[in-house]
């Protein structure tokens, strides 16, 4: 019986990656159409009906192309930190509460902040390893600019789990069967939504690939492979982030097809925001968090406390 489980177990994670990989190609066809729109220009559309058959194109020839390596890097660690950083997205895709035989995880919340709080090595060391200043520039602002942003979203989800009152993420389908969180806390939704453009290094706060100071900041000596894992790491964030707001704002229900426009539709506002917003500056971008979300955040916590020990010394 045990032997039994552990199979369905291990090929529904197979499964589930599969397409969390062929999402991600998707995903990356929808933003090239997108802002193809945006700035008035046909996206990819040669390659396949529209283009349909772009995303794999482009995946052979990602890992088709030659895979140089620095001479003054550090070969191990600079080899395995795409890997790590892509394992670390597919442990993620492990937590949503599926329904037909995968792992729901009582502490839910709890798993979600310490994988995300990992990613932050990845990057650092994929810049400090490949031994280049450009990298390493790029590193830190993204480790600077990660590790302030998650700051305010854990007090973010710690108003949500007042709300919620437990970790597990699959309360959230069960809390919102009457209301949506969205219409309790609307400007919550928008400080998260905001935070997770910060932690996803998205523009406007693409500080850590900045093209015009920092020539694509951390991966910039990355290629083949190595490039290929980091971008895959970083849609695959993406996709999770939107699929955790709509998880936490727009019912939870996985069984409701309404569900799924709400991810693609927080998908489609990812992109919508790189194609119309410029990039900040990167002490714009830090103050923003310290001097804004961080106070506002503390005080909606200070808020949601009240009203949560408010109701709780009435029912008893």
């Amino acid at each position: 019986m045990f032997l039994k489980e552990f199979v369905v177990l291990v090929v529904s994670y197979a499964v589930m990656i599969i397409f969390v990989l062929v999402g991600v190609a998707f995903f990356t066809l929808l933003e090239r159409k997108i802002l193809g729109y945006v700035q008035i220009r046909k996206g990819p559309n040669k390659i396949g009906l529209m283009g349909f058959l772009q995303p794999f194109s482009d995946a052979v020839k990602l890992f088709c192309k030659e895979c140089t390596y620095p001479s003054m890097s550090n070969y191990l660690v600079y080899y395995f930190s795409p890997v790590f950083s892509f394992f670390l997205i597919i442990f993620l895709w492990c937590l949503i509460p599926y329904y037909w035989g995968l792992l729901s995880f009582n502490f839910g919340i709890i798993f979600f902040m310490v994988v995300i709080s990992f990613g932050v090595y990845s990057v650092m060391i994929s810049g400090w390893s490949s031994n280049s200043n450009y990298s390493l520039l790029g590193g830190l602002r993204s480790v600077a600019q990660t590790i302030s942003y998650e700051i305010s979203l854990g007090f973010i989800l710690i108003c949500v789990l007042i709300m919620m009152g437990g970790y597990n993420l699959s309360y959230f389908y069960k809390f919102q069967d009457v209301i949506w969180f969205f219409f309790l806390g609307l400007f919550l939704f928008m400080m998260m939504f905001v935070t997770l453009l910060g932690e996803t290094n998205r523009t406007p706060f693409d500080l850590a690939e900045g093209e015009s100071e920092l020539v694509s900041g951390f991966n910039v000596e990355y290629s083949s492979g190595g490039f290929s894992l980091i971008f895959l790491a970083e849609y695959g964030s993406i996709m999770f982030m939107s699929l955790v707001i709509s998880l936490f704002f727009f019912g939870g229900d996985i069984y409701n097809f309404f569900f799924f426009l709400s991810v693609v539709f927080m998908m489609f506002i990812f992109v919508w925001v790189r194609g119309t917003l410029p990039r900040f500056r990167y002490d714009h971008m830090m103050f923003l968090c310290w001097k804004s979300f961080l106070p506002l955040s503390l005080n909606l916590l200070g808020l949601f406390l009240f009203i949560y020990v408010y109701m709780y010394m009435n029912m008893y």
